[in-house]
């Protein structure tokens, strides 16, 4: 038996079938949670972020114009209540900090080499400013195209290749200030 397409399990839960939504969580989670602790860099607030979008989801499906574009629509909203967590902690904190046991636990664990260029990589993510994380993250981790990136967070394409140019250059400056030390 196949699984049931996003748009046939938004017409369930429309009609009033929760355990509909409970599939589409199931089928979504894994994929926004990593995001959402790459971006945010703690599981604490990674898991709030999720639970508030999957809640913020679930009140506004009418909002949903494209059933068939679930997923699409869910991270768009993601990407948001990340920015507005991450926005916060600025303002409480004053800085945003990574916590590497978090992005760890989030990930496969490998090598210990491997390890190590994971926490590089982590490390350096961390040093972005959050527009330029957030752009690289979507189009070399989520593999979004420029197109459904503007559609989710609001920013033209142009923008977004740009914070994307600007996080690859200064990724590549940090791991090899890294690799020298």
């Amino acid at each position: 038996m196949t699984a049931e397409s996003d748009g046939r399990l938004l017409e369930r839960v429309r009609a009033g079938d929760r355990e509909a939504y409970a599939l589409l969580v199931d089928r979504y989670q894994d994929r926004l949670g990593r995001y959402a602790v790459r971006m945010l860099g703690n599981q604490a607030d990674a898991e709030e972020a999720l639970q508030d979008t999957f809640v913020r989801a679930f009140r506004s499906l009418a909002n949903c114009t494209r059933p068939e574009g679930f997923g699409a629509w869910v991270f768009g909203i993601l990407v948001n209540r990340c920015r507005t967590y991450a926005a916060r902690r600025i303002r409480a904190d004053g800085i945003i900090v990574t916590n590497d046991d978090a992005v760890g636990r989030a990930a496969v664990p490998h090598s210990e080499e491997r390890d190590a260029i994971r926490d590089a990589i982590g490390w350096a993510l961390g040093q972005l400013p959050a527009e330029q994380r957030e752009a690289f993250l979507l189009k070399h981790v989520e593999d979004l195209s420029y197109d459904s990136m503007e559609a989710m967070t609001g920013v033209r394409a142009a923008s977004l290749r740009m914070r994307v140019f600007r996080a690859r250059e200064e990724l590549r400056k940090l791991l090899a200030e890294t690799v020298r030390d």
